[in-house]
């Protein structure tokens, strides 16, 4: 046989293979997306009322309905978050516990009690679910309708005014204003959650918080509230008459809060995307997509790597604010 038809049939007999291993490849049945067969539960590090909690029950009902399995909202407040964020951190990796966390996950390794502790080195990111500016609320019974009046109104009080901070970013944005505003002797009152907080604020027990807008959202209409700024880029789409902290004079207060869900590491791959893409399909839903816009936040599903990337920036952020603005 001349080399010709030697390579002629050597080819054919590639090709054959090729189409032999593409029609198996074919038949073989795909393996289906990861779907739980018995409860869910995703922990809340904070207490009940609060933007996380919020997020958590809008989607908790909508995922349990597709998988056909409860998913269990649980919150467990205390230690700035890190009482839930533990609970998750020691569970299994198999996507039966998840964790929703704010940024101020980020910040726990580079707080000085916190003795070292990086939840992110025992946790990975899944996706966020929504995110909101954060907000500088005050209570409505200061004399105060803007932020520069209520920094005026601080610097001159008799009184220290209090700032209440129920996670470590809005304590450390707290000491920021502090010092770049001018403001004497600003009191920190650490709370287990924006609920309690929201409370405090009505009563006038505290003055001020950096918080996100979904439980202020409804006291703010009520007049009970005032929400003097957000922290957003733009304006909020559910406060548009709101400055924003650029248009109040303060460029340097920008804040958006994600709403994140969170693994064990060690979680595979097929679970975390199967949980992507049932969030991507209950965000649709227009009862959850109605209860995300009430609170002031947009939903935005993303995939694991865009998640963590965003994580990864906030760390940066987080650890240069720190840094600046220490906290004891």
């Amino acid at each position: 046989m001349d080399s010709k038809r030697m390579g002629r049939t050597a080819w054919m007999a590639g090709a054959m293979i090729s189409m032999v291993a593409s029609a198996s490849m074919a038949e073989q049945p795909q393996k289906p997306a990861w779907k739980p067969d018995r409860a869910v539960m995703i922990v809340v590090p904070y207490a009940a009322g609060g933007g996380t909690d919020a997020t958590a029950r809008a989607v908790s009902k909508q995922l349990g309905a597709m998988w056909g399995q409860p998913v269990v909202v649980e919150n467990l407040p205390g230690a700035d978050g890190l009482i839930g964020t533990r609970k998750v951190m020691d569970a299994r990796p198999d996507g039966y516990t998840l964790l929703l966390q704010v940024p101020s996950i980020v910040a726990t390794k580079h707080l000085p009690g916190s003795k070292g502790i990086d939840p992110l080195a025992r946790l990975q990111p899944v996706t966020a679910i929504s995110q909101s500016p954060a907000a500088i609320v005050a209570s409505a019974k200061l004399p105060v309708t803007t932020l520069s009046g209520l920094v005026r109104y601080c610097r001159t009080a008799p009184q220290p005014c209090s700032l209440a901070s129920g996670e470590s970013t809005a304590r450390i944005s707290g000491k920021q204003l502090a010092a770049e505003a001018g403001i004497p002797n600003l009191i920190l009152v650490n709370y287990r959650g924006t609920g309690p907080i929201v409370t405090d604020l009505i009563a006038n027990n505290v003055n001020l918080a950096f918080t996100g807008i979904t439980a202020a959202l409804p006291h703010y209409k009520a007049g009970t509230l005032r929400i003097l700024a957000t922290q957003g880029r733009t304006r909020a789409a559910a406060l548009p008459e709101v400055p924003t902290t650029a248009e109040a004079g303060f460029p340097q207060f920008q804040s958006v809060t994600w709403f994140g869900l969170f693994a064990p590491r060690g979680t595979p791959a097929a679970v975390s995307e199967s949980i992507v893409a049932a969030l991507r399909e209950a965000v649709k839903d227009p009862d959850v997509r109605k209860t995300i816009a009430s609170a002031g936040a947009e939903p935005v599903v993303n995939s694991p790597a865009e998640f963590a990337q965003q994580v990864r920036s906030d760390d940066e952020r987080i650890r240069d604010l720190i840094r600046q603005y220490p906290l004891e």
